[in-house]
């Protein structure tokens, strides 16, 4: 059994930051992250980076995708990582991705604020409850 993997980190600046996109394919699963970087990051600090951080970084996303074999030919590769150089430095596939991740954790915090409303709401109403019964009894 062979399992395929391929990982890229893109680093670019957005008008604001610098930014690394991580992509991981593994076994036909897509998966992004996001970093942002702050300041341009040098090639030790991206290093340091992709050592030390890459294995905690949280991929979201089970699409399978069409991975190809890579080429054995030098030549083809060559071609097609000069290809890849020359495509913009976000995928629509990892924009896609990260707007799922984003969606995703909306719909959680909307869950999570809706029942943190209701056991407030639930709280006030036995606490109204409470004070009632204390006010019938006379005390």
């Amino acid at each position: 059994m062979q399992i395929s993997v391929s990982s890229t980190l893109t680093v670019y600046h957005d008008g604001q930051f610098w930014v690394g996109l991580a992509e991981h394919v593994e076994d036909g699963r897509y998966g992004v992250a996001r970093v942002v970087f702050g300041a341009e990051p040098s090639d030790e600090e991206i290093l340091q980076f992709v050592i030390n951080k890459w294995k905690k970084l949280l991929f979201f996303g089970d699409e399978p995708t069409e991975t190809s074999k890579p080429a054995r030919n030098p030549k083809r590769r060559a071609r097609e990582a000069s290809k890849a150089l020359k495509q913009p430095a976000v995928s629509t596939k990892a924009q896609r991705a990260l707007a799922d991740q984003r969606e995703t954790m909306k719909r959680e915090s909307a869950r999570k604020r809706s029942q943190c409303h209701a056991e407030e709401s639930e709280a006030r109403f036995e606490q109204r409850k409470l004070k009632r019964k204390q006010k019938h009894r006379g005390h």
